[in-house]
């Protein structure tokens, strides 16, 4: 389960804290921004952690549908069609990632930890109680993830929403930007 700490140190924390988006009016453009693009990190890291949660899922649903149906086909076989068929039809609250995953190492840990001794390099390997195991707790991780992720998604708006506000007031000038921008360009 993601868990957020009240005055922990991790960017997830900093992000969900209930200050991280008070007064918003107070702060200087630039701080907005920065804030906005820390919890945009933030949403892409949960999306690539849920979509690895998605491929475990998956990965466990054909095995259990392989058992069932009795086909021969085994799920090794099957991977990339598994992987790709759920790929296509994606629904929900996605949103165009520009980001890459900042964390992708410690995710890939953390999907593997969640269930030690389900190998599932070979998952026809496992008994029907681990596999049943295997797929409650992934399944238990992803609504966990997805849920801190729609609360992140949230924070992202509001920040958002904060700087549209800005220019649509005048308070702030895609000029400056552009000129910003450029300095920090001339700066790399």
């Amino acid at each position: 389960m993601i868990e957020v700490r009240p005055g922990g140190r991790r960017r997830i924390d900093r992000v969900l804290a209930p200050g991280y988006v008070a007064d918003l009016d107070a702060l200087d453009l630039a701080e907005v921004r920065a804030r906005r693009d820390d919890a945009a990190q933030e949403e892409t890291d949960l999306s690539y952690l849920r979509r690895l949660l998605h491929g475990r899922i998956d990965i466990v649903l054909a095995e259990q549908k392989r058992r069932h149906d009795g086909e021969g086909a085994s799920v090794v076989e099957q991977l990339a069609t598994i992987l790709s068929d759920k790929a296509v039809a994606a629904t929900g609250s996605g949103r165009h990632q520009v980001l890459e995953p900042s964390r992708a190492e410690a995710h890939r840990r953390h999907v593997e930890a969640l269930v030690s001794d389900a190998d599932l390099s070979d998952v026809s390997a496992l008994p029907d109680d681990r596999l049943d195991l295997a797929l409650r707790t992934y399944r238990a991780e992803e609504a966990s993830v997805s849920q801190r992720r729609r609360e992140v998604q949230q924070v992202v708006d509001l920040l958002n929403e904060q700087i549209g506000n800005r220019y649509r007031a005048g308070s702030a000038s895609v000029d400056d930007l552009l000129a910003a921008e450029r300095q920090k360009r001339g700066q790399g």
